[in-house]
């Protein structure tokens, strides 16, 4: 009889819709946070923690959702942070609707920073998504499936960026929240429903010992399993130093996606001074694609390997950085734009399918470590591009972009790392 529910194809479904939804309060929340500058008098550093303290949090609370996925499988943390994610989202409707914009005062601000951060807890949905899919696929499909995970769950920004100025020119403030809030109360239930742990965590919580659990998932066909407790699968993989070649490349793949998603609609609109809707196309733009093209980088990884894509994604990521550098022409710094989105869109699909490959027993806390520490460089990236702006005006708007080819040569160097490790272990392929 069969002692465990859901197959591979409804997890990876379930999981990237938890994954998408997970952004829709941040999402809103980010967009609108502006709004409350002038009703709540707040000074630029005021607006700039309510706008980057909730996905900072977000972030860093990949790290210990993502290493629970070892002990309890990866339902519960995510159903955790979706539910943390709709009492912020609750709380702001709330707030919205009851006080905005006669009523707030300055005094609410704490509130607000509460929240959001609460709101934010949504954008740690990706780690826990990102273990719960690997324990359920072999080897051989991993790359394919978290490919399909990253890249449709991480359409929900740039989806975002394009309904949101429509939502609130029909709907309004308050009733843009009431709606962003029951689709995030609307997918949370559809995870709930269908989202299941992979085998071995299903015996696990029918109280069979872990050797007789472990036996029946790889007679089901599961091939990872974790290794020890919440804090040893941090441990355990943070002592391998390949999840930190692991979160260097992260941090300029997925650390500078977020980071040109916040910083392209400024550039574009006061380097090329195109309109602001122009601007916030082309951002749309760049972040879909590099969302999108996550799929096909995942189908590459399982079939020429997890180094050699990255090498290749991260040298089309340099190429294209290079021509933002140093190009002053519209449509060559256009094509820089999709050379960089292909560039971290495929090199964040290799990136975790060297994962489980490079950290077998601790997948749950490689996965956080590289999540969350990788995607700090969207908050570090944006200030680091912005100085080149003030030191040297208008130009240091494309000059800026230097930065990234930096770290993208880099982030190669620890490519080839991992490739020659690789190599001298071949029974690791």
């Amino acid at each position: 009889m069969k002692t465990f529910f859901g197959t591979p194809s409804q997890s990876l479904f379930a999981a990237t819709l938890g994954f998408f939804i997970g952004f829709t309060a941040i999402a809103l929340f980010n967009t609108t946070a502006h709004l409350f500058k002038d009703t709540l008098q707040l000074t630029p550093v005021m607006i700039g923690l309510l706008v980057a303290t909730p996905s900072l949090a977000g972030s860093l609370l990949r790290i210990p959702f993502s290493a629970w996925v070892d002990t309890t499988g990866g339902r519960k943390p995510l159903l955790v942070l979706l539910g943390l994610a709709i009492l912020g989202m609750g709380g702001l409707t709330l707030v919205v609707l009851a006080l905005y914009p006669e009523h707030l005062s300055r005094g609410l601000y704490p509130l607000l920073v509460l929240l959001g951060i609460l709101s934010g807890c949504g954008v740690a949905t990706f780690a826990p998504g990102i273990s719960q899919v690997s324990y359920w696929f072999p080897k051989d499909r991993q790359g394919s499936a978290l490919g399909i995970y990253g890249g449709l769950g991480g359409l929900a920004p740039g989806i975002f960026t394009l309904i949101l100025p429509f939502a609130l020119s029909r709907l309004g403030l308050a009733r843009s929240y009431l709606a962003w809030m029951v689709v995030l109360i609307a997918g949370s239930a559809v995870y709930f429903l269908l989202g299941r742990n992979a085998p071995y965590f299903q015996l696990l919580a029918q109280k069979l010992p872990r050797s007789e659990a472990r036996q029946k998932a790889e007679q089901a066909g599961q091939e990872m399993f974790p290794q020890g407790s919440t804090l040893d699968s941090l441990r355990t993989s943070a002592r391998a130093w390949q999840t930190w070649a692991l979160v260097g490349i992260y941090f300029i793949t997925q650390g500078g996606f977020l980071a040109l998603t916040a910083w392209l609609p400024t550039y574009w609109h006061s380097f090329f001074a195109t309109s602001i809707g122009m601007a916030g196309v082309l951002a749309a733009t760049f972040s879909m694609s590099a969302a999108l093209i996550r799929i096909p980088g995942g189908t590459i990884s399982d079939r020429i390997g997890g180094e050699n894509t990255l090498l290749l994604a991260l040298t089309s990521l340099v190429i294209g950085a290079t021509l933002m550098t140093f190009s002053h022409q519209f449509g060559l710094s256009i094509l820089g734009e999709l050379l960089v989105a292909f560039g971290m869109g495929v090199g964040n699909a290799a990136v975790f399918k060297l994962v489980p490959q490079n950290i077998p027993h601790a997948i749950g806390g490689a996965s956080g470590w590289v999540s969350g520490l990788g995607a700090l460089g969207g908050f570090i990236l944006p200030p680091l591009m912005g100085e080149f702006v003030h030191w040297q005006g208008n130009p240091g708007y494309a000059n800026g972009f230097s930065v990234l080819v930096g770290m993208a040569v880099i982030a190669m160097g620890l490519a080839g790392i991992l490739k020659h490790w690789r190599e001298k272990r071949p029974s690791l392929a």
